[in-house]
């Protein structure tokens, strides 16, 4: 076997059935015969245990909010409402699509850069939490909400003089788009109080895809202590602080996944001991793959194989118009393996080198890069995992006329 390029490690909580991938219970090949090829499987057994086991990890007292960009698919979207404290949007269709969901409207936030003004009326006579980016975006707000009659329910976003170390992407520590620089801040919550608004707090997101514990609790000690800083400018305390998230999960090799029992231990230890101005804020984390990601699994069917100058080449029904960060077309500077497996020949051993892609008139296609897999042929299903979060509606569905792939939200355990 020639040399082989790495692959991720698949994610806990899969196992085989009867020599196949089983998801929910369900084996790879029942669950494509059933609903067709590419599919996207959602475990709701793994999203509560993931939800379970960070709630056991963090303090009592925190929130946990759902990023419902990571995935909106409807079923899934639903039960995570069902599972979280708070549903953070980034856009008025994301609004409609988390009241549809029957996420109640004062446990919805709504952040991003660019709100329209219809997008904020929207969420003002919905009575969500706007997290202002701008003090132009402030002052529209306020304006909208005078003129419908109805106080705005407004936070301040800001961006923190610090980034997230390690972080995939960095979303404070310099000019950014995101939220408004720490000396505009004061000024704007003053503004927001002086209107008559509801001012909710702060929302404060430094970085995400971070993998290291203690850079995540480095910024959320550092994130607790601007809180307090901008507070006292203020001269009120806010009642809410969003901390971010920024807890990201392994996709490629030697990646390990993020400690959450030592933040939570940090975390408590640092809500314990707040300074006064924040004594009576509530916090939360705001996270999104790490809830969702690892809960997904792409499946592909093979449907040629060729040899191209000694190289095999597993051609798929599906590709990077569904699965566009495991192609390495999504944000990484360096493209690695996403986990990946032949579903329909889960327990057996790797004994040859192929290169997995999908069915697109591009050298971009590419969804495992000369990986060492069991021998697989025509009618053998592709797993790529991982899939969770950050696929389907973050992939060029219509490319090339090829559509989307169908979703689906299976509960059975194992």
């Amino acid at each position: 076997m020639s040399k082989a390029k790495p692959i991720g490690p698949i994610p806990s909580g899969y196992r085989s059935l009867g020599g196949e991938l089983a998801i929910g219970g369900v084996k790879a090949s029942a669950l494509v015969a059933e609903h067709g090829s590419p599919l996207f499987v959602y475990s709701g057994a793994l999203l509560d245990t993931r939800l379970a086991d960070l709630r056991g990890a963090m303090p009592a007292q925190l929130q946990i909010h759902y990023a419902m960009k990571a995935n909106p698919y409807a079923p899934v979207l639903e039960h995570m409402v069902d599972l979280v404290d708070g549903i953070d949007i980034a856009s008025g269709g994301e609004l409609v699509m988390a009241l549809a969901a029957e996420a109640k409207a004062e446990r919805i936030s709504f952040a991003g850069p660019g709100k329209r003004d219809e997008e904020l009326r929207s969420a003002i006579q919905a009575g969500v939490t706007i997290n202002i980016e701008s003090p132009s975006e402030c002052d529209r707000a306020l304006s909208i909400g005078a003129e419908t009659g109805l106080q705005a329910r407004l936070a301040v976003r800001v961006n923190p003089d610090f980034d997230l170390k390690g972080s995939g992407m960095k979303m404070g520590g310099g000019a950014k788009q995101f939220g408004m620089d720490v000396d505009l801040v004061a000024a704007t919550v003053k503004k927001i109080l002086a209107s008559g608004a509801h001012w909710r707090g702060f929302h404060i997101f430094a970085g995400s895809q971070a993998l290291k514990a203690e850079a995540i609790i480095e910024t959320q000690a550092q994130t607790i202590s601007l809180a307090a800083k901008l507070a006292e400018q203020v001269g009120q305390s806010p009642e809410h602080v969003n901390l971010g998230g920024g807890f990201g999960i392994p996709y490629f090799p030697n990646d390990e996944a993020v400690d959450v029992v030592e933040i939570g231990r940090a975390l408590n230890r640092q809500l314990s001991d707040l300074p006064e101005i924040l004594s009576g804020t509530q916090f939360a984390l705001e996270l999104g793959r790490y809830l969702v990601g690892e809960a997904g699994v792409y499946l592909t069917q093979i449907v040629d194989r060729k040899e191209s100058q000694g190289e095999t080449f597993l051609i798929t029904d599906g590709g990077l118009h569904h699965q566009l960060a495991a192609s390495g077309n999504f944000g990484t500077v360096i493209r690695r393996n996403y986990p990946a497996a032949i579903a329909t020949q889960y327990d057996k051993p790797s004994d040859e080198v192929v290169s997995i892609v999908g069915c697109l008139c591009t050298p971009l296609d590419l969804l495992s890069d000369r990986a060492a897999m069991p021998a697989a042929d025509v009618g053998d299903i592709v797993a790529i995992f991982c899939a969770g979060a950050y696929g389907a509606t973050a992939s060029p569905a219509n490319f090339l006329g090829q559509g989307p792939a169908k979703e689906i939200l299976i509960h059975g355990a194992g």
